[in-house]
This record gives structure tokens, C-alpha cells and sequence, in this order.
């Protein structure tokens, strides 16, 4: 069931008050499938308290990294009840309802809101290359149509459109509009952002190497494809820079390096979930037109994984964590 206009306006002004940070290390959780590539929700559960139990303080679930442009409406919403149900209130969730179709976003992000997530994602539209108007009212329309606190995603690269400080700045106006997710690899352009963004605006990192450099600029924190491998020695580098002890979060930044830029070497999430493959939870291949990492790439990953201390097939309770989990249903969406 859909909220009324007059339920919108009124929740919206508890948010105000009410909302929570979502946390300094927010995984950008991989979507699981079976060997049929369907998806593997029960793995989905058993993935997300491992992330928990190892790093993270929220989990954002079918963004990039979970493969959102081939999951289907029913999908996606059943992900996040999926996560929501495996985590409870241990972690925030996120739900990742962006896209380039303003009425779809509206409509996945109500069918979010009525799981129950802490908050939702929505990606600046990719392919359409609207202006920075047509962003503004992109992103205006979903936010107003739910009460839940909405993180704004910026990754240029994939959507082609970069979305200006300006603009941000217009829509850290809308009540619920809460935080960025800022992958356009500019230090300028966040510098400019924290120059015209309320001082409780919520900043995030979305290029793990890029953590630190934004955490000096006061940034909230990452989030992150690479705690999938190293989730408590990310939050390590974040407290330990916190905590104004620099020199150590410096070191633990240049022993991170490595993974940080291996895990890219092709597109994401195929070396992630490669990785968390061989970590011992099984995630799966990836869908068309994406393809798994080929074999060269595999060596390579796996070279990092050892060169960072990680032990293949480590996470040896993977399917005691399964069967601890309650059977999910798939739901009719």
C-alpha cells in the first residue's frame, strides 16, 4: 500500500529528527546466485552476516556491485527483505532503487520502504545524460515519494552525467536527501561539496582508495567493495584516523593499496566475487553481458588475497551460518 501525500509530508518531518548515521564502512554487497544464475537468498543471508560480523556497519544491497541492471523488480525487493531479514537492526541496510526511469526509482523505492530498509540509494541516470536540472527533479520526485533517508549516488564514469556540487547543494535541501555517495574521483569536487553542504550532510567515499584522502576532508567514511575481503581492517584505517593517529591509518591505507586497486582489474563485481568465492562463500558466477573472471585474472586475485594475509577457503562455517538462517521465501512482487 502505497502513503498518501499527507503520510509523506508528515514522516518526512520525523526523518528529520530521527534519522541515524548509516555508519563509516558500508559494504556494497554482491547479489549471490546459484549455479542456474537465479538468486541465492538464503547465501544472500549467510553473506550479509559475515560482512557484518567482519567490518561493516550497513550494507548497501543491488547497487552497481549487486548487479542491479539485470535483477528484476522482484528481485531487488526480495534482496532486500532477504538482507533486512539476515541482519535485523545489527547494521543498516540501504536498498540500491535507482535508475535511469524516474517512475520506476519512485515505485521500487516505496516497494523498499514497505520491507522495512534504513534507507535507499539512487544512482545519478545513466544513459539518458539528463542536465543538472533534469537531475535535480529526477532525484527531487523519488525523495519526496518515500519517508526514508536517501543517499545520493555520483559515479560519472558509468552514467556519463556528473552531478555538481550546485546541485547537491539544491538537493540537501529536500528534507530526507541525507547523503552522497561520491565516486567522481575529484578531491576538488568534494572540497566544493563540503564548501556548500550543511555540516550534517553525509559525505562517502565510493572508490575504496580514495577513503583516507576524503576522510581529511571530512568525509563520513567508504562505502566499499573491497570489505568484502577486508571489512575490520578498513574500519582499522578509519579509527585509527579518527582517533588522529595518522601515521598508523597512512600505513594501513598503502597495506590496503594493493586490494584496492586489484580488485579492479576488470570490471566489478566479477574480481569481488571471485574473491569471496575463494574466500569460501559461494556467491556465484555474474549475469550477460557481464562474464567471470578468466583464469589469468583468477591467479592474480588469489595472489592478492595471499599477499594480504587472507587463507583460501578461511570462512569455514559458511553453510553452519546458512542453516542457522530461517528458510526465505521467495515473495510474489
Amino acid at each position: 500500500m502505497s502513503l498518501s501525500n499527507w503520510d509523506i509530508e508528515h514522516k518526512l518531518d520525523l526523518v528529520v529528527w530521527t534519522v541515524k548515521k548509516f555508519g563509516r564502512v558500508l559494504t556494497a554487497m554482491v547479489t549471490p546466485f546459484n549455479e542456474q544464475l537465479e538468486v541465492d537468498y538464503e547465501q544472500a543471508g549467510v553473506l550479509a552476516r559475515y560482512l557484518v560480523d567482519n567490518g561493516s556497519d550497513g550494507l548497501v544491497v543491488v547497487g552497481t556491485t549487486g548487479e542491479s541492471p539485470t535483477l528484476s523488480f522482484a528481485e531487488k525487493v526480495n534482496m532486500y527483505r532477504a538482507v533486512k531479514a539476515a541482519v535485523g537492526d545489527r547494521a543498516t541496510v540501504i536498498a540500491g532503487t535507482g535508475s535511469n526511469d524516474t517512475a520506476g526509482s519512485i515505485k521500487l523505492s516505496q516497494a523498499a520502504e514497505e520491507v522495512g530498509v534504513d534507507g535507499v540509494m539512487l544512482v545519478v541516470p545513466y544513459y539518458n545524460k539528463p542536465s543538472q536540472e533534469g537531475l535535480y527533479r529526477h532525484f527531487e520526485a523519488v525523495a519526496r515519494s518515500v519517508s526514508l533517508p536517501v543517499m545520493l549516488y555520483n559515479v560519472p564514469g558509468r552514467t556519463s552525467a556528473n552531478l555538481q556540487p550546485q546541485t547537491v547543494a539544491r538537493l540537501a535541501q529536500v528534507k530526507n536527501i541525507v547523503a552522497l555517495k561520491e565516486a567522481a574521483g575529484s578531491t576538488d569536487q568534494v572540497t566544493e561539496l563540503k564548501r556548500a553542504l550543511p555540516e550534517e550532510f553525509m559525505i562517502y567515499s565510493g572508490d575504496d582508495s580514495m577513503t583516507l584522502p576524503l576522510l581529511s576532508l571530512g568525509c563520513e567514511g567508504i562505502v566499499s567493495v573491497v570489505a568484502h575481503v577486508a571489512g575490520r581492517e578498513i574500519q582499522a584505517m578509519i579509527n585509527a584516523f579518527l582517533a588522529g593517529r595518522i601515521h598508523e591509518a597512512a600505513r594501513l591505507h598503502c597495506d590496503l593499496y594493493p586490494l584496492f586497486k586489484g580488485l579492479f582489474i576488470t570490471t566489478n563485481p566479477v574480481p569481488v566475487k571471485a574473491a569471496v568465492n575463494m574466500l569460501g562463500i559461494k556467491v556465484g558466477s555474474v549475469r550477460l553481458p557481464l562474464v567471470e573472471a578468466s583464469e589469468t585474472e583468477k591467479a592474480a586475485i588469489e595472489k592478492l588475497l595471499l599477499a594480504a594475509g587472507k587463507r583460501l577457503g578461511e570462512v569455514r562455517h559458511a553453510d553452519e551460518l546458512k542453516a542457522a538462517n530461517q528458510p526465505f521465501p521467495a515473495t510474489r512482487v
